[in-house]
């Protein structure tokens, strides 16, 4: 059968933009698709590279669409800056942000605080305020010497009115600026899967992860051995998805069609 590692799933991991939604247009009934989940026994964590949101904004705009979960079962590229930071600099201390108030939440939690003159780290990541200044700050800061930072590398951002300018983009502007290039710590890097298998208590053989960007989703699952389902509900087409190697072991129109598939191989 073609799909018989699926006996072996205990998990799903989620990405959210261009999975469960664009901006904040919902894609598919998410209640229904979350409660056909729940059925099929399949546990869940929730892993994007999204850092604008805290986790509990995260939760509640779940909730808004009649999903409920628990704080631990969403992990952000956010999450992933923390632990980076706290394994690096174990005392905390102040650091440069150009983000939103995940990162800034994030990482205060782990003792950083935003600071424009003391920093110890650069950290960069989506910014719907960035201006020049931001820009400007952070380079004199790189070319300084501190350390920099990016959430994930993800160029573009899936909205309902096409892609926009996403964390890549202004990583890009940085390195162009400081001539160094950032240290990722979102996917592609397996540190949000290796987190989200942690709390869930699989291995990775047991995780399907499914996203919609090949070069991030899927190459950071793979990286750590993970079962990998595409969607071509955000960022990528189905040349795109064929094309990537070690192609995913499912490519699916959106996560309805993919839970529905999923569920009848199940049963």
């Amino acid at each position: 059968m073609a799909y018989s590692f699926l006996t072996a799933i205990k998990a799903l991991i989620l990405d959210m933009d261009g999975v469960l939604w664009r901006g904040s247009e919902p894609i598919g009934d998410l209640r229904s698709i979350y409660n056909k989940i729940e059925h099929a026994g399949w546990k869940v964590v929730f892993a994007t590279n999204n850092s604008t949101r805290t986790i509990e904004q995260y939760a509640d705009l779940l909730k808004s669409y009649g999903v409920s979960i628990e704080a631990w079962q969403i992990v952000n590229s956010a999450t992933a800056v923390a632990a980076y930071l706290k394994k690096r600099f174990p005392e905390g201390g102040p650091v440069y942000i150009i983000g939103e108030q995940g990162i800034v939440e994030a990482c205060a939690q782990h003792g950083f605080y935003p600071d424009e003159k003391e920093a110890i780290a650069v950290i960069a990541g989506i910014d719907r305020s960035l201006t020049y200044d931001k820009l400007r700050h952070a380079t004199l800061l790189i070319r300084a010497g501190v350390p920099f930072i990016g959430t994930n590398p993800d160029r573009t951002f899936p909205t309902p009115q096409g892609l926009v300018p996403g964390a890549g983009a202004i990583l890009a502007a940085l390195t162009a600026a400081s001539d160094v290039s950032p240290v990722i710590v979102g996917k592609p890097e397996p540190t949000m899967y290796s987190i989200a298998l942690d709390r869930l208590q699989i291995t990775a053989g047991e995780a399907l992860v499914i996203g919609d960007r090949p070069e991030t989703d899927i190459a950071g699952a793979q990286v750590l051995g993970c079962r990998t389902a595409i969607v071509l509900s955000g960022v990528t087409d189905i040349e795109q998805a064929n094309a990537w190697h070690p192609k995913p072991d499912i490519i699916s129109a959106d996560l309805t069609s993919l839970v529905s598939l999923l569920s009848s191989v199940k049963y």
